[in-house]
């Protein structure tokens, strides 16, 4: 990669910080693309050399943000598959590394779950499309999981899927705003209780 092209994902990557905390305080519509600059800290110019638009701007930071996640599950999974785990123990490394990146990433974690239920934004499309990257990583474990008989076959998968990318960032979001005190490693193992189907006790 030549000099400018890192230049240039350097100054993208500044501007994606400085939009999800502004929107994360004050919503998308109060935010300016001035503030976006000055928090940055680049000229106003800038921005609009980057991005033809503010919407522009925070579509590619959904792109940006969901990339790294969907990034930080495949890898989680790939690591469990080289040391010889099964597709279980996949499925809680990924629980692990969603705590983990929404843990670094709080803001962009907060708007992107309000932005799932909303229904009228120019960027829907973008985010639905961004949202099964997502899950469709954990969709492909659960079916292997299926196949090599660790998983029942009478599960959904697309659901299941769904439901635990969902209780990752729910139960994450709910972690920092209201238990802060606890520990990751405290939160990752009341999920993986879950995940074994161990709430019945049984």
């Amino acid at each position: 990669m030549n000099s400018s092209s890192t230049r240039r994902q350097a100054t993208r990557a500044k501007l994606y910080e400085a939009a999800v905390t502004l929107i994360a305080e004050q919503g998308f519509s109060a935010t300016t693309v001035d503030e976006i600059a000055e928090r940055a800290g680049v000229a106003k110019g800038t921005v609009y050399y980057n991005f033809k638009s503010k919407t522009e701007l925070f579509e590619e930071l959904l792109r940006y943000g969901v990339g790294l996640l969907t990034a930080s599950l495949q890898a989680a999974e790939e690591e469990t598959e080289e040391r010889g785990g099964t597709r279980v123990e996949a499925l809680d490394a990924m629980v692990r590394a969603g705590l983990v990146f929404i843990d670094r990433y709080p803001a962009f974690t907060q708007l992107y779950v309000a932005e799932l239920w909303r229904t009228n934004r120019a960027w829907q499309s973008t985010l639905m499309v961004v949202r099964q990257q997502a899950v469709a990583v954990v969709e492909t474990v659960l079916r292997e999981g299926v196949e090599r008989g660790e998983l029942s076959e009478e599960i959904d998968v697309q659901l299941t899927a769904a439901a635990l990318v969902g209780m990752v960032l729910v139960a994450a979001l709910d972690w920092q705003a209201f238990q802060p005190e606890r520990s990751i490693d405290d939160v990752h193992a009341a999920l993986s209780r879950l995940l074994h189907g161990r709430v019945s006790g049984r």
